[in-house]
């Protein structure tokens, strides 16, 4: 049953709504709504036909209500059956904060007895404004404060509740401030006062705002509090809480001297500056009454007596401030409980552990029962978890929930949680119980494996054993267990037409690459191979990594002789003049090394000399030449060795055997070194010599010829073997050089010349030879008794070919 009422307040209102719903109870219960300021007199209800009973029964009965308190609030009017306002009622004066707030009375009858039991709830109407408990605020703010410090402002306090009560706050000026509107854990507001521009207290040194507080009443009421602040010259760095917001809990019925919390600020100054004293803020209001702050160790302690009916949570501005004036503000929040009988039991009763990192939002998780075995609302309990994690926890039924996954989850940022889930009921303070499950993420194969760079570079040298560890790649995988077990395989690849495998393999647990046969760095320089890095999830995942392996020369090549040309079956001899002078050059060993850098260096030395006193050989570029003046007494036959050292480590050498004739004519030379070859003497006449020498030397001319064209046709196979194997040099060809006599006076032309051209790569290296313009070229007669310039007797290229090499006799 339910009546609507206007009532007209000329006073502080005209027109308000009133709901008044009744619900009938055993014994006549009945429940009225009115608004507070009602007007005395004013109808509150008819409760003759409410409860049923005739006006004449409230007569008869001596009807008469009554109240516990003593309160006379509403009046019977006996006449009419009619509950009416016996006395103005301020709904904040009668129940403050507390909301619902109700006025609980009997209405008592006699002959016979009866008693009906009537609730009156009071409904707040928008009669107050919010009001700040100090008309000024003052701040003393360093000019050295940084952008984001934090000024805790007085709170309005509203009387009114719900809609009516305090909603919004404003600050005006904003040119330096900004308002920072936060919320408390049961919904009210609070505001913070934030710098945002830094101060200058050469340019202002005070500021005046106003901040204003707004309820959502209607009409809108507001109330407002001037705010001064003085901007100080001040020391380097203010003091700064460790937390911008403290909370504790605390019984109603701790007794005075109880610690509640301590709140700590540190200061980076040194000396007085860097000493904090503690206190409350102005802006803290009565709740400082109730409890005292430690100025020097910041412990709040209870001083007055707490009552949770009253207030639920106190708020505290706490202030730190150095001997310069510095200072920094916290706000603690502190929440009544009241005693109660028992606390919420929570009991996992199935859980899922681990659960995959895979696992699809929703997924339950845990089922979870928690009871209260106290009764009411005692034993009503609400369940929730810690917050900042991908899990809620839903109803399921009756004292059951379940824990659910909001979201996919990843092993490889968090691996485990730590699950908080709380349980607190609803009685008068409320009791909590918590329970910390561990949940682990099993893993899934959701990561490839790894290398800690994109290729990799090594060296090896050469000749190496085979089995040699080149070197060792190590991949990662984020996964765990088999996920995470790699496996290392070298990918196909062709080197020179053979497959990587035949040069190299890598071990499958360990990543080492080894040599599987010996390298040659005269073959192949560097490698290019690719090695596999799989783990062994299902299905496996996979990187590769590109291994650059470069071979290092080893000294494994001995010098080679390229000229003067060791025969087996003729001795090559090089003629000097008697008449020759100091530094004559003789002739020049050319020698190469096929191997690379220093191991390619080659120097020349004189091993052996028939006379170690007439010939020097120049220790790098191999030239022989004299060192005294030639005499007479110098035998014809002179036999040189020439040792070729390479600068490697060890170092290897060849040695050449020069021999060189010293004579002015042909004849003594063929006398000579005729009888060195045949060991015998023809001095018995001369006739039969003279014949001798003229075959011989025809002979001679003619074995010349063949050798030079044989020579002509081996050195073209080879230079055409040289450049086809890309420079592979398996045998050194043969190339016949071209050396310059400086003084002009020896066997060579002044206008021979030829050109070496080397490179640290003793393969690359080549020898030019420039031909001359015109040269002669020394001949046997065929009658044996002088030389003559030889005329076109060959073609063009046998010609050349004479002409590049230097003087030279062939006696068989």
């Amino acid at each position: 049953m339910a009546a609507l009422f206007y009532v007209e307040d000329t006073i502080s209102w005209r027109l308000f709504f009133l709901c008044v719903y009744i619900t009938e109870l055993t014994h006549g219960q009945v429940r009225y709504s009115i608004p507070e300021e009602m007007a005395t007199g004013s109808v509150v209800g008819n409760i003759a036909q409410d409860l049923g009973l005739d006006v004449k029964r409230l007569k008869s009965g001596r009807s008469r209500i009554f109240t516990e308190d003593g309160s006379e609030y509403i009046g019977l009017n006996e006449d009419k059956g009619t509950l009416v306002v016996n006395q103005r009622i301020d709904r904040e004066e009668l129940c403050g904060q507390v909301s619902p707030c109700s006025l609980h009375f009997q209405i008592i009858l006699e002959n016979p007895m009866e008693l009906h039991r009537i609730d009156v709830e009071i409904l707040d109407i928008n009669d107050n404004a919010p009001v700040f408990s100090r008309k000024e605020i003052n701040f003393e703010i360093s000019e050295s404060a940084t952008p984001g410090a934090r000024f805790s402002l007085d709170s309005a306090e509203d009387k009114d509740v719900g809609l009516n009560t305090l909603q919004t706050y404003k600050l005006n000026p904003t040119d330096y401030f900004k308002l920072n509107t936060l919320s408390r854990p049961d919904g009210s507001k609070y505001v913070e006062m934030v710098l945002q521009t830094p101060l200058d207290r050469e340019e202002g040194e005070e500021h005046k705002l106003m901040l204003t507080a707004y309820d959502s009443g209607s009409p809108q009421k507001s109330g407002t509090v001037k705010i001064t602040v003085l901007v100080l010259d001040a020391n380097d760095n203010s003091p700064i809480f460790s937390q911008s917001v403290y909370t504790a809990t605390i019984n109603e019925n701790a007794s005075k001297g109880t610690t509640v919390l301590s709140v700590s600020a540190t200061d980076k100054d040194d000396g007085t500056n860097g000493i904090v004293t503690y206190s409350f803020s102005q802006s803290t209001g009565s709740a400082s009454d109730l409890f005292k702050i430690d100025a020097f160790s910041g412990a709040i302690t209870v001083d007055g007596m707490l009552d949770f009916e009253k207030w639920k949570q106190y708020e505290l501005n706490v202030e730190a401030k150095d001997k310069g004036g510095l200072s920094d503000t916290c706000k603690v929040l502190i929440d009544m409980t009241d005693v109660n009988d028992n606390a919420p039991f929570i009991s996992i009763i199935s859980f899922s552990n681990p659960i995959p990192e895979d696992s699809a939002p929703d997924t339950v998780i845990a089922m979870v029962n928690i009871k209260d075995l106290d009764s009411g609302k005692n034993g009503q309990v609400k369940c929730f978890i810690t917050p900042d994690l991908p899990f809620k926890i839903k109803p399921s039924s009756i004292n059951f929930y379940n824990l659910v996954s909001t979201e996919v989850l990843d092993r490889e940022t968090i691996s485990e949680y730590n699950i908080t889930i709380i349980a607190v009921d609803e009685g008068s303070p409320p009791f909590s119980a918590n329970k910390t499950i561990t949940l682990k993420i099993s893993d899934i194969n959701d990561n490839a494996p790894l290398f800690p760079q994109q290729s990799f570079t090594a060296f090896i040298t050469e000749n190496n054993s085979p089995g040699m560890t080149v070197l060792s790649v190590k991949a990662s995988d984020l996964d765990s267990g088999n996920n995470a077990r790699i496996s290392y395989f070298l990918e196909d690849s062709q080197v020179n037409g053979i497959s990587a495998s035949g040069y190299f393999s890598v071990n499958a647990e360990s990543g080492e690459i080894v040599a599987v046969r010996s390298l040659d760095y005269e073959q192949i320089r560097e490698f290019q191979i690719y090695v596999r890095a799989q783990d062994g999830g299902s299905p496996p995942l996979s990187s590769n990594v590109s291994v650059k392996i470069l071979i290092q020369d080893q000294n494994d090549n001995a010098p080679q002789v390229l000229y003067p040309v060791q025969t087996g079956g003729s001795l090559v001899a090089e003629m000097v003049p008697r008449s020759a002078e100091v530094g004559y050059l003789v002739t020049k060993v050319v020698a190469v090394d096929v191997d690379s850098g220093q191991n390619a260096w080659l120097s020349y030395k004189l091993q052996k000399a028939t006379d170690r006193a007439l010939f020097e050989v120049g220790l790098q570029n191999g030239e022989i030449r004299t060192i005294r003046q030639v005499t007479d007494k110098d035998a014809v036959k002179q036999r040189l060795t020439v040792v070729v050292e390479d600068n490697g480590q060890p170092s290897r050498s060849a040695a050449v055997n020069v021999n060189v004739a010293v004579a002015d004519s042909f004849p003594e030379v063929l006398s000579e070194f005729t009888d060195f070859t045949q060991d015998k003497e023809y001095n018995d006449n001369l006739t039969f010599y003279l014949v001798l020498a003229l075959a011989v030397v025809s002979f001679l001319f003619i074995t010349c010829l063949v050798v030079i064209i044989s020579v002509k046709i081996y050195r073209w196979r080879r230079e055409h073997l040289f450049y086809t194997s890309s420079g592979n040099l398996p045998v050194i060809p043969y190339y016949p050089p071209l050396y310059p006599d400086i003084g002009g006076t020896g066997t060579l032309k002044h206008t021979v010349n030829y050109e070496v051209c080397g490179t640290t790569n003793s393969r690359k290296s080549d020898i030019k030879y420039t031909r001359p313009f015109s040269q002669s070229t020394l001949s046997i007669d065929h009658s044996g008794t002088r030389t003559k310039p030889r005329q076109n007797a060959v073609s063009e290229d046998l010609i050349t070919e004479v002409r590049s090499a230097p003087l030279h006799w062939h006696f068989s």
